[in-house]
């Protein structure tokens, strides 16, 4: 059952699968090459990823400022396996799925979809603000999850960002671990979940229980006397695998022109997503 409950968390947060097969020949320390900060300010490529976020998944060839960071990978070997079984995944199973799903929903009420899981996990967001003293950060949050919630109908539309124009960087617990000083550790490739380093996923796991909807809602944790929405375990497992499983299909299905041609654009995928994500955290961290 536990090891049922920790499986449904992970598809909660998305996949981790890229498009390509690429091998890493990089080491320990190595920068991004000149070649590979042009593909990742030209090109889109799938990796998915829930911390806090949320779009809930990464987006390593998003466009940013790019910095020289130190790829600390001694388990790349494990990592590039675990990458590729992720690609193949994503491949094989969920975009198929999110193509069939991407015929009969429309693209708005997929990103109501978004909206809404978005929405109801706020409180992390929230709270790692209030822990990295971002007050003002805090308070858009909190007008955000009021506004959306009411006007916004349960989250499905986004008049806070729309109609007041109340918009904030995502704050999750690895940024946190990072503004005190905790280093970022080895990188991981995660099965189902993607790119992480060992502090932001220390992070996420402090996230799933920072978020009361992981308690009160459809709990994964066991609290004594605690008000649930759901008292029958089977009940809870099938609902969480079902919200987990849709919100996956659709996420996907919101991106699938994005990552179009990434695989024949980039020789070492691997070796770019890896850069790419370590990049995005450290600005993240910084912001």
């Amino acid at each position: 059952m536990r090891l049922q409950i920790l499986v449904i968390v992970c598809l909660a947060l998305g996949f981790g699968g890229c498009a390509g097969n690429g091998k890493s020949t990089k080491t320990q320390g190595d920068a991004e090459t000149g070649s590979e900060a042009q593909i990742a300010e030209s090109m889109d490529g799938p990796t998915f990823e829930g911390q806090g976020n949320q779009s809930a998944f990464f987006d390593p060839f998003d466009e940013f400022d790019h910095v020289p960071v130190k790829e600390y990978d001694p388990l790349e070997p494990v990592n590039s396996a675990v990458f590729e079984f992720n690609y193949r995944l994503d491949k094989y199973v969920v975009k198929p799925a999110a193509k069939v799903y991407n015929f009969f929903i429309p693209p708005d009420v997929q990103q109501s979809f978004s909206n809404v899981f978005y929405n109801i996990r706020f409180v992390p967001r929230l709270l790692n603000n209030l822990f990295q003293a971002k007050f003002h950060g805090a308070g858009i949050e909190l007008s955000r999850f009021l506004i959306n919630s009411t006007l916004g109908v349960g989250g499905l539309f986004d008049p806070a960002k729309i109609m007041f124009e109340l918009d904030t960087p995502q704050e999750d617990l690895g940024q946190t671990l990072g503004t005190y000083g905790v280093p970022p550790g080895p990188f991981l490739m995660i099965p189902l979940l993607g790119p992480f380093t060992l502090r932001d996923g220390i992070g996420f796991i402090g996230d799933t229980f920072l978020d009361p909807f992981n308690w009160l809602v459809l709990p994964i944790f066991e609290i004594a006397d605690a008000p649930r929405l759901f008292q029958h375990d089977p009940t809870i497992n099938y609902a969480r695998l079902g919200m987990s499983g849709g919100e996956t299909v659709n996420l996907r299905a919101l991106s699938l022109e994005k990552f179009q041609g990434v695989e024949e654009g980039t020789l070492d995928l691997y070796g770019a997503v890896r850069n790419a994500y370590l990049q995005q955290r450290l600005k993240a961290i910084q912001e």
